[in-house]
């Protein structure tokens, strides 16, 4: 027996695998990542082909380091058109969910905890629904029975005494709605105290192991602590039961998957000294008992024997040596698994002003290029007070997809205020920073960000050709050069807002206490590692550009009056060469008076007047330059805010007072 078949062995009878064979295919493994889902889908992928499984984070799972494939997927259960795009590209048969979050004592986030167990499995079921399915089984816990919970049959009283029994209680409710009302082939298969290969080495039975395996007891709280145990594979025998069984005959029931049988600590202590020979007796209480510690806990397995015929035929002493040999064989195989880090996230900012129509066609491209990529992601769309409906469309969005933000400004304040405004909201590891209305392809990000993890801090898209009109490419080349020349710094020609950039940078761009901001000015300004990517900038999607002549005049007088003072050099370079040229032209005129004394009619009135009108242009044209300079100190000394907020829609929540907005925004980013 080679090492793979070590980490991924069970002890299915012939039986067993046969029904595991006729069902209907493809079959998702929702929540693959954790336990007991990754046990099924390691077994299950044995012995057919159409085995699929999905979870946050699956790429960064100890579980599936082995087992990496194109049939493991990225979806967030709580973001309906993640769950949607998965079930339309798989289009499964059989779905199994195990997502589950607030099992473990660390997992306390009440919110996550009910939209996790709760919204994710009505996610499912609202998309199976509409797709069609022939089996969906949502993985419930005898956790739901709360305090009644000494061995109570399916219909008895509820008493949920945490967060994590109310959610998995109302999706117990949910599957109940579905199954029997709406008629959908589904089931609630409340598991009890499931163990085997692959679990948390935090948990009881590894832990237990662990230390026997040493010749020595654990930490143990009270003795009459009691658990009704299942190991692993009659747990997934189970679940292949009732895709066949009662998700056709008795869809919206509920099912105990337990063994029926009270195991004590002091029972399970009194078989780890067989097991494992340890000499000295265990010290029970040396560990406080945890808040879901109970002493009558164990279940009614009875309906489930009666309805699809089956039961735990693994007494827990055995499941304990089936799981100790696994342990200690597949040791050394996993000690070296290097587990990847975990997954980076990319905020894109886009900023909106009359983008009704590209908003749409902007996220799903966005969504499609990330959803390839594997990156965690957020848009992060900031309306700066479009006159058109960009704020409707952004709300839709908002409210179907938790990946996409929305921000909304009071007035119109520029795209570059938009642009620090989505910074100080995103909770990404880099930003990406975009327009709406389609000009910036969001296709390059990914060669953004393999130069991003080349090492470069800022990659900037360089604009090799743009669609628009010959005399305007004139102008912008134009424009690029010349205020690179006059520039403080080095700025990169055809560089415009189209960039990706790191935290750390941003963290920079924030702190900047000016307020009106040039950023392809201040990125280049703040230093860092950089790059660009060469791109064809294309047209807006949709309608004209906001953009003409005369505002990108004020464009390029605003990029060169914020990093450049050499304007003022030259005026004041011009001023002493006509000083000098006017005492030159004074002397001639007095030699030339002596020696060629001037007629009665003197000439020369035109020059005169070309004199005085072309010293005038300059005066104006030099007073003008120093007006705007002055004009920008005003702005800064008058310290108002770069924008102001009027509403952010977040995690399909609105937020319009100052005080939630902080507040919100700074959750965001713990």
């Amino acid at each position: 027996m080679d090492n793979t078949d070590i980490l991924y062995r069970d002890n299915w009878t012939e039986a067993t695998i046969a029904l595991a064979k006729s069902m209907q295919g493809p079959i998702l493994i929702v929540g693959v990542s954790g336990f007991i889902g990754a046990a099924l889908y390691h077994t299950l992928s044995k012995y057919r082909p159409d085995v699929y499984g999905c979870s946050r984070n699956p790429l960064h799972s100890w579980r599936l380091v082995h087992k990496q494939s194109d049939r493991i997927f990225n979806c967030d259960i709580t973001d309906y058109y993640s769950v949607k795009q998965m079930i339309d590209h798989i289009k499964p048969m059989t779905v199994v969910n195990f997502a589950a979050y607030g099992a473990y004592s660390r997992q306390t986030d009440a919110e996550k905890i009910h939209q996790t167990n709760y919204i994710g499995a009505l996610h499912l079921l609202r998309v199976l629904a509409d797709s069609g399915c022939s089996a969906f089984i949502q993985t419930g816990s005898s956790s739901e029975y709360g305090t009644n919970c000494a061995a109570p049959a399916e219909n008895a009283e509820a008493e949920p005494n945490s967060d994590y029994a109310v959610a998995k209680l109302a999706a117990s409710g949910l599957i109940k709605y579905y199954g029997k009302t709406l008629n959908f082939p589904c089931v609630n298969l409340r598991l009890y105290s499931v163990y085997g290969p692959w679990e948390e080495k935090d948990r009881l039975i590894p832990v237990l192991i662990h230390s026997g395996l040493q010749g020595k007891y654990p930490n143990l709280v009270d003795k009459n602590i009691s658990r009704d145990f299942v190991y692993v594979d009659d747990c997934n025998e189970a679940i292949v039961r009732a895709t066949l069984t009662v998700c056709r005959t008795n869809p919206g029931i509920s099912l105990n998957i337990a063994s029926g049988k009270k195991t004590t600590l002091e029972e399970i202590a009194n078989i780890a000294k067989k097991v494992f020979h340890i000499e000295h007796e265990p010290v029970f209480g040396s560990m406080t008992n945890r808040r879901w510690d109970l002493t009558e806990w164990y279940g009614n397995p009875q309906l489930a024997k009666r309805l699809m015929e089956w039961e735990a035929n693994t007494p827990f002493e055995q499941g304990l040596l089936l799981n100790v040999e696994w342990e200690k064989t597949a040791a050394e195989r996993l000690r070296n698994v290097v587990v990847p880090v975990k997954q980076k996230k990319i905020s894109a900012i886009l900023a909106c002003y009359r983008d009704n129509q590209a908003i749409p066609v902007m996220y799903e491209r966005l969504t499609a290029m990330f959803n390839q990529t594997g990156y965690d992601y957020e848009i992060i769309f900031v309306n700066d007070a479009s006159p058109a409906d960009d704020e409707a469309v952004i709300s839709r969005l908002c409210a179907t997809d938790t990946h996409v933000v929305g921000v909304s400004h009071s007035r119109n304040f520029g795209s570059q205020s938009a642009f620090v405004s989505g910074m100080d909201v995103a909770s990404g590891d880099a930003v990406v920073l975009m327009d709406g209305d389609g000009q910036d392809p969001p296709e390059i990000i990914s060669q953004f960000i393999a130069k991003w993890e080349d090492g470069y801090d800022i990659v900037y898209g360089k604009r090799v050709k743009r669609e628009a009109k010959w005399y305007m490419q004139i102008f912008y080349k134009l424009f690029y050069r010349v205020f690179r020349k006059l520039s403080d710094v080095e700025v990169p020609v055809d560089a415009g807002d189209f960039s990706l950039i790191d935290k750390k940078v941003v963290s920079h761009l924030l702190r900047f206490s000016e307020k009106d901001i040039f950023l392809r000015g201040l990125r280049a300004w703040v230093g860092f590692k950089q790059t660009g990517v060469e791109y064809v900038r294309p047209e807006r999607l949709f309608g004209k550009s906001t953009n003409n002549f005369l505002k990108n005049i004020w464009w390029a007088k605003k990029g060169i009056f914020s990093f450049s003072m050499k304007p003022l050099y030259y005026i004041q370079t011009i001023g002493v060469v006509i000083f000098i040229l006017t005492i030159l032209l004074g002397i001639y005129y007095l030699i030339n008076f002596f020696v060629r004394p001037p007629g009665e009619n003197a000439r020369g009135i035109m020059t005169i007047i070309m004199l005085l009108l072309g010293i005038g242009s300059i005066l104006l044209i030099s007073i003008s330059v120093i007006g705007d300079y002055v004009g920008k100190i005003t702005e800064e000394v008058k310290n108002r805010p770069k924008y102001i907020r009027k509403k952010i829609i977040l995690g399909g929540k609105i937020y319009e007072d100052e005080d939630e907005i902080e507040t919100c925004i700074r959750k965001q980013k713990e």
